[in-house]
């Protein structure tokens, strides 16, 4: 694991929910006879309250799953359908071992469901996650076939992240002749992951899924009261956009 990696990973965690507000508290109470320690504790509290509120979290997210189109309704011209992989619970008791996590889950499911329907190869990629004993595309191809009676041509299991997703795939693809792929992840994360498949010489056609924005429907009050779901949601936004920003600073420092 290199050490551009762990430093991008800690830098994400620390500034995402929950721990960029508890971080501000930290300091807050490190500092507290200072005169700025009371603003500083107020701004962290304030940013865990409004990343908790379903109002915030949904406008946080609803603009990366515009970009990401709607329900896929043409694959005209596609080769494989590609699969991201997206974790594993590790030693799951009741399978006796490794499994999906409910990411990955979401992700192969409506995979499976589109490879019945297109009649098209699949590809699914992903890496060891740190402890695990298996790639996450091992453990999704099986599933894939098992349980949802999609066999799976492909299996990338070296990637670490969505760039490595990426780059490995196409190098699969590209000597099989397949250059024109239906892309499979959740909503939010398909506007970087369709930038960076494209990156490495891919045509996409997005097949987003698991869409977290708000409805059309009017506000209630639980839009304004704090919940957990919707601090997860705003985790999930926030770290699309910081992908975003960091792939956008990659390019300009590879063109510089």
């Amino acid at each position: 694991m290199s050490s551009v990696f762990l430093l991008k990973n800690l830098l994400g965690t620390l500034l995402l929910p929950p721990a960029n507000g508890l971080l501000l508290l930290v300091v807050a109470a490190l500092f507290r006879r200072r005169r700025w320690a009371f603003g500083v504790a107020l701004v962290g509290g304030a940013l865990l309250l409004l990343q908790s509120l379903p109002i915030v979290a949904g406008h946080l997210i609803a603009p990366l799953e515009a970009r990401a189109g709607g329900a896929l309704v043409s694959a005209q011209g596609a080769q494989a359908i590609v699969v991201l992989g997206s974790g594993l619970r590790r030693d799951a008791l009741e399978y006796g071992g490794d499994t999906v996590n409910e990411r990955s889950l979401v992700r192969l499911r409506y995979g499976a469901t589109l490879a019945r329907r297109l009649q098209l190869p699949v590809l699914i990629t992903g890496g060891v996650p740190h402890a695990a004993s298996r790639a996450e595309a091992e453990v999704m191809a099986a599933l894939a076939e098992k349980e949802f009676g999609a066999p799976v041509r492909w299996k990338e299991n070296k990637s670490g992240d969505t760039a490595d997703n990426a780059s490995m795939s196409a190098r699969i693809l590209k000597p099989a002749g397949v250059r024109r792929v239906v892309l499979v992840t959740q909503a939010f994360h398909m506007p970087r992951a369709r930038k960076l498949f494209e990156a490495a010489g891919l045509e996409v056609i997005p097949a987003p899924t698991d869409f977290k924005g708000p409805d059309d429907g009017p506000l209630a009050v639980f839009d304004f009261l704090p919940q957990a779901r919707a601090l997860q949601t705003s985790y999930y936004a926030l770290h699309e956009w910081l992908g975003l920003a960091w792939a956008a600073l990659a390019a300009a420092w590879k063109s510089a």
